[in-house]
């Protein structure tokens, strides 16, 4: 048995955390979440409660519907991919290897259930929760910048901030943070990735959302591995490259 109240959370002691954890339902809206994710992983940083929550958040997913266990995925996914960790924390994945097998196979499942047809935005949100589990670097915790369909990277070669947009403004790179106004700046039309191009990863999420019919997924994945001008020195970059700079820095 844990014993909560000497594990600490982002507010001090972590005795109320069992109490939260039994009061989350499968409502996405429940406080009790929002009071979980403010505690556990409090803008990014993670503490030793929230590794000891591990195991509880593998069996309230586990005991959730296939459509109903997408909370407890994406805390447990945002805890793991945490860098911001108590010092010393070993890798999650090694020190819960268990619960991280048995949270791939339930996110496994959650990502092939019809219901998320017309949810891309959910199918996002999951596969960025798969790669977590799995110790992807970066795209554990970026790849979310499908649903929100703009990235914002420095330029490798002067520094330059450009947005890179692809969805319902179009798909362009920019140094205008106002580019969904009519009157924005400079706009540069991006390229994107051939699919026999693709390699590694970019290879593997194209040919995942194809398969999972997730066709509007699969067409911003080819423009985030796909290339941008920089608008303010012309200098050509690819997307994801400049996406992983950032993150590294």
């Amino acid at each position: 048995m844990t014993d909560w109240s000497q594990l600490t959370h982002a507010y001090g002691t972590a005795e109320d955390v069992p109490g939260l954890l039994k009061a989350a339902g499968p409502d996405s809206e429940s406080p009790a979440w929002n009071e979980l994710w403010s505690r556990l992983c409090h803008q990014g940083t993670v503490y030793p409660a929230s590794y000891a929550a591990l195991p509880a958040l593998a069996e309230k997913a586990r005991r959730l519907t296939a459509t109903d266990r997408t909370m407890p995925l994406l805390l447990a996914a945002s805890i793991i991919a945490s860098t911001d960790r108590p010092h010393g924390a070993p890798e999650p994945q090694n020190a819960y290897a268990a619960e991280t097998t048995e949270l791939i196979e339930l996110v496994e499942e959650a990502l092939r259930h019809p219901s998320l047809a017309d949810n891309p935005n959910r199918y996002v949100g999951l596969l960025e929760a798969l790669l977590a589990f799995e110790g992807v670097k970066v795209w554990g915790q970026e790849l979310h910048g499908l649903s929100s369909e703009e990235f914002e990277v420095p330029c490798p070669v002067c520094e330059a901030e450009n947005f890179v947009v692809f969805g319902e403004y179009g798909h362009f790179s920019t140094t205008d943070g106002f580019y969904m106004n009519e009157a924005a700046g400079d706009r540069r039309e991006l390229h994107p990735a051939a699919i026999p191009s693709l390699q590694g990863l970019a290879k593997r999420l194209h040919a995942r959302a194809l398969a999972d019919g997730q066709h509007e997924v699969a067409d911003k994945l080819l423009y985030v591995f796909g290339s941008a001008h920089c608008t303010e020195c012309d200098a050509l970059f690819r997307v994801d490259h400049a996406v992983v700079a950032r993150w590294s820095n």
